[in-house]
Formats: C-alpha cells, structure tokens, sequence
C-alpha cells in the first residue's frame, strides 16, 4: 500500500505535543510496515526527522501554517498528489484531513480543549476549529485519540458513534530516566548554584494554568528555600502575566533532548497542573524521571497518573501549593510510585495498536 502522512510537525527542534507524538510514532510505523511506501507530506523544506528506505519526502508549497491556507493546502494539494502518488489511505497526526478526496483517512484528535475553553484561543484559530474539526470527525474513516476522556469527549460533542473512536494512549520519551542522588547534586550544583527547584514542563499556553501555578508556587515558596524553572516557549504568544513571577522564578524557554531530561530529573517534583488535557504527556515523563508529580485531578490526567502522583485542583491555587508541600514531604513514595505507573505506557506499543488499525480496519474499510 502507499499511505500518505501529514508530516507538517516533524520539525527539527521545534517538536511540540503533536510533532513528538508525530516522531515517536512514524518512525516505529516505517518500521513496522518494509512492505508498504509511506509519503511524508511536508508544507515547507526542512530536515527530515523519520528516516527509511520505504519513505519519499514531499515538499508541498505554500506552507499551512494560518487557517485560510490551511484548506487550500488540504482540498486542493493533497487530492492531487493523492492521485499522483496513488495513496491508499492517509493518516494525519494532528487531526486535519481533507474533505476534497474520497481515499480513507485516519484522524488522531487528541483533545478539544477549543471547545471548551474557547477564549483560550485566537479567535482567528478558534473559527476555523470550530467550523471544521466536526467536519473531520465525520469524514475520517477512523478516528484515533489519546485516552477514553477524550473518546467520550469526541462522540459526545460531535455526535461520533464510539466504534469509530479508538484509544491508543502515548509513550513516554525514553530518555526520562531516574538518576542518582549524586548525579543530581552534580546537575544542581552546575545549573541552578545547587538550589533545590521544581520543574514545568510545556508550552505556555492558556490552558496550562501558569498564572495560578505562578501563584501557587509564591505562596508555597514564601521562604525563598526553591526555584521554580519554567521550560517551554509560548503557543500563541506571550499570554501570562509577569506580575506573579518572582526572583525564584526562572523561565529557561525551550530545551530537548538529554539536557531537558536531566532538568527534570533533578527537581523535587514536577508541576503540572493544566485545566485541560487530551493526554498529559509530561505528567507520564516526569514519572518515568522518578520525581513527584503534581498534576491537575481533572480531564484525562488520572487515567495517566493513576495511584502515582499529587492530585490538586487546578482552579485552586491554595490546593496546587499544599500539593507541593506533599510533593516535598512524600518524595520517596511517589519516586517510587511514578516508574511504576510508567510502564504501563509505550509508544512501542501504541504503534502495534495503530499497526493493527492501518492493517484491519482501513482495508476492512477501504
């Protein structure tokens, strides 16, 4: 078969959400499938990330990256290199498809957080989302999401029958991994002039609650003993008010790989205390390093952390600060507990699950 990919997020060094969940699954996907030819649709040149003999990069201009493009570049210059390249079926990791070709496609939609908190984004964004996700939540021939909160959530608001949605949850990067208690006096010591700190981890976007987390973090830290670092970058652009950050508060913007990983290693926990979620991935990575995770008791969050991390209500400010005080006096237990909730999640066995979708269902289908 030849399936075509919506590659738009593989983009070096800038991989957020939807783009590492983009890596982490097509690669294991060109693995799984020698005897199929993927084509990865790309809407700007750039280095290729996912690497294979049975993979051919398409550059497919103008780039997509605002709503009134956005069609034109799905309707009007896929279908044609659809035809061209004789795809079978398409797979889009960030939920937009193309309502102009018959050919079956796989939506993921993680969340629909726009729903729900519409003044969270751009109204510009907000419009387009609005008018066309239920268009394609209805067109997709499969729909998969990140938990079972976001599969009520899909069929209950757009009216999707639930044998159409299924649950695939996410892995965890592996290099979030515990380290030793040197290691991490070491790291501390060279970072942060061996100040204890606690960690977030993600885009500073509306719905990650950094004003109450900010505010939270001051009141729990009215002694000056931590730092709060902050790593991530803005979504939509500078969105938070800078009246709550404090001289204990260090916005380190973004950071990958190795580095990223031994940040939040070396913390006494970390905080994430979004209001939404489709999934939560730093919630199962900051387990998987072996620190406490304060997180947020609402959306999909609990089916990620289980019995594993500090619970708070994300709307509380007061209960986010008494997380971080547990946080502190229980970091053996959930240290503990964290790895072990973790094993439970894989992207290794996310993509057989997907494997099994594009194998039966999609032919079954098609």
């Amino acid at each position: 078969m030849n399936i075509g990919i919506n590659a738009r997020h593989l983009i070096e060094h800038k991989l957020e959400g939807i783009g590492w969940y983009s890596f982490e699954i097509l690669n294991r996907m060109v693995q799984l499938r020698p005897d199929d030819h993927f084509y990865f649709y790309y809407d700007r040149k750039i280095k290729p990330l996912v690497e294979g003999k049975n993979i051919t990069n398409v550059i497919v201009y103008p780039s997509a990256r605002s709503p009134h493009l956005f069609r034109f570049w799905f309707d009007v210059r896929l279908p044609r290199l659809f035809k061209k390249n004789k795809i079978d079926f398409f797979f889009s990791p960030d939920g937009f498809i193309s309502l102009a070709t018959s050919i079956p496609q796989i939506a993921v939609i993680h969340d629909l957080n726009f729903e729900h908190y519409p003044n969270d984004v751009p109204k510009h964004i907000l419009k387009y989302y609005k008018k066309y996700m239920p268009l394609f939540a209805k067109r997709a021939k499969k729909i998969v999401t990140v938990s079972d909160f976001s599969k009520k959530d899909i069929c209950g608001t757009y009216k999707v029958d639930q044998s159409k949605v299924s649950v695939i949850y996410n892995g965890g990067n592996s290099i979030y991994k515990p380290l030793e208690d040197n290691h991490k006096k070491q790291f501390k010591r060279e970072q942060n002039q061996k100040r204890p700190y606690f960690v977030y981890v993600g885009s500073l976007h509306k719905r990650k609650n950094i004003q109450r987390m900010f505010e939270a973090f001051n009141d729990f830290n009215k002694g000056g003993k931590f730092d709060l670092i902050v790593i991530g970058e803005p979504m939509w652009g500078k969105e938070f008010q800078r009246t709550q950050i404090s001289s204990h508060i260090k916005i380190l913007g973004r950071k990958s790989g190795i580095d990223l990983s031994r940040w939040v290693a070396s913390s006494e926990a970390l905080i994430y205390v979004s209001y939404f979620e489709g999934f939560g991935l730093p919630v199962l990575e900051g387990m998987m390093a072996g620190v406490p995770v304060v997180t947020s008791d609402i959306t999909s969050i609990p089916e990620v952390g289980g019995e594993a991390v500090v619970y708070v209500d994300p709307f509380n400010v007061k209960s986010i600060s008494n997380g971080m005080s547990i946080a502190i006096e229980k970091y053996d237990l959930y240290a503990k507990l964290g790895p072990i909730q973790a094993d439970k999640f894989s992207w290794d066995k996310a993509a057989d699950e997907l494997n099994h979708i594009f194998t039966h269902d999609i032919i079954d289908l098609d």
